[in-house]
């Protein structure tokens, strides 16, 4: 008997209720597959998607100003490459078996394998364009990420420091070169919710690690002060907060000095989402043996190289997948601003080109709907494999 056949012996035809089961899923999944795959290639009426792509991508943005958007897409793919190729190179120079006998065969594959479903979207869309732009900017983005690439694994690391400020410095610079273009208040489709995402995320993180460290303190004041934010945060839902934001914000501040509506969604998000980080990095700081802070006081080191070299590197290794978690939630949530504070955002704009003349009555909601969902599945799924590739890196759950 073959492998194949012992496998399936034992895991799905074990006994006569196993084998039922087993056919029966068997069944449904092909069901629901052929619906799919019939709803895809021979149901479905894409045309509204493809019309509506430029609205579905970045909302209203001007058409003039466009090019802003590929030049920031290039010009981020180049930093990133730069960035895996000064870190590829230190994990070369570290000597590990792994590095020295990868090919450039294997780590194409690799890297395919990895982000394989950012490739689907992006043929997706490719296909759905009806212009060249976005066959340039996909050229070129491509390019720029191999180039950099290659470049990070033999620039001289002397110039590793430098590389570090420009790369940090990069989102800041592409975020104000494309909002000269047009305001953050013109943003819409999926470029305004990976904004809010990305915004928030790096806002969010430092402020839920502060809390869960102030939550730690022996201070009362900052203990109290933390456990206030974080539990009243955790208490209230997301939308009301947005509601709140969005009108009741004008009774207290004045219209003049009152901040944009992309402003307050990527406050109310970093607010929300710091509180449930702050519970989530406090897990990994309790599942630290205490031993961890004896041993570093017995060296002599302080507290705060303790907390920060020694415990808190620990404690976010730990809690890895419960972080990814929040995040992923976090870039759904953002549709959320749409509803409570009218943003163009991608959600609404799926819900709007199917209103217009051309389409209305034609009941195109499962077409807009399902493109909309595969746009976030990818973000969220790359995000997730991310997470897991990083976990068996540092053999988070491994003793």
């Amino acid at each position: 008997m073959t492998p194949a056949r012992i496998w399936l012996r034992r895991n799905l035809f074990r006994t006569r209720f196993d084998s039922a089961v087993t056919v029966a899923v068997g069944l449904l999944v092909a069901y629901t597959l052929f619906r799919l795959v019939r709803f895809v290639l021979v149901t479905g009426r894409w045309e509204v998607v493809r019309v509506n792509l430029k609205l579905l991508l970045v909302g209203r943005y001007p058409n003039v100003h466009l090019p802003r958007v590929a030049v920031a897409l290039v010009v981020a793919a180049a930093v990133g490459g730069v960035v895996a190729g000064m870190v590829r190179r230190h994990q070369a120079a570290a000597g590990t078996a792994e590095h020295r006998s990868q090919g450039l065969g294997r780590r194409a594959a690799g890297l395919l394998g990895r982000f394989w479903p950012v490739l689907v979207g992006i043929g997706l869309l490719l296909g759905l364009s009806g212009t060249a732009g976005p066959w340039l900017t996909a050229v070129g983005f491509i390019g720029a990420a191999v180039a950099g690439r290659i470049a990070g694994e033999h620039l001289p690391a002397r110039l590793d420091p430098l590389l570090i400020l420009v790369a940090l410095a990069t989102p800041f610079g592409l975020v104000a070169y494309v909002a000269d273009g047009a305001g953050w208040e013109d943003w819409g489709g999926v470029l305004l919710n990976v904004f809010l995402a990305l915004a928030s995320m790096v806002l969010c993180f430092p402020l839920g690690v502060l809390a869960a460290l102030g939550r730690r303190s022996t201070l009362p004041i900052v203990r109290g002060l933390s456990t206030i934010y974080i539990e009243l945060l955790r208490g209230m839902p997301l939308f009301v907060l947005l509601l709140m934001a969005n009108v009741a914000l004008g009774f207290f501040v004045p219209p003049d000095l009152s901040p944009g509506k992309v402003v307050r969604a990527i406050v109310v998000f970093t607010l929300f989402t710091g509180a449930y980080l702050a519970e989530i990095v406090r897990g990994g700081l309790q599942s630290l043996p205490p031993g961890q802070e004896e041993a570093a006081k017995a060296l002599g080191m302080s507290p705060v190289s303790t907390t920060f070299l020694i415990v808190l590197p620990q404690a976010l290794r730990n809690v890895i997948p419960a972080q990814v978690g929040q995040l992923i939630s976090l870039f759904k949530d953002t549709t959320l601003a749409g509803a409570a504070m009218g943003l163009f955002d991608l959600l609404d704009v799926g819900q709007v080109i199917t209103r217009q003349g051309d389409f209305a009555g034609q009941r195109l909601t499962p077409e807009a709907y399902a493109f909309v969902a595969l746009l976030f599945w990818l973000g969220s799924y790359t995000m997730s494999r991310e997470s897991q590739r990083i976990e068996r890196k540092l053999g988070v759950g491994e003793r």
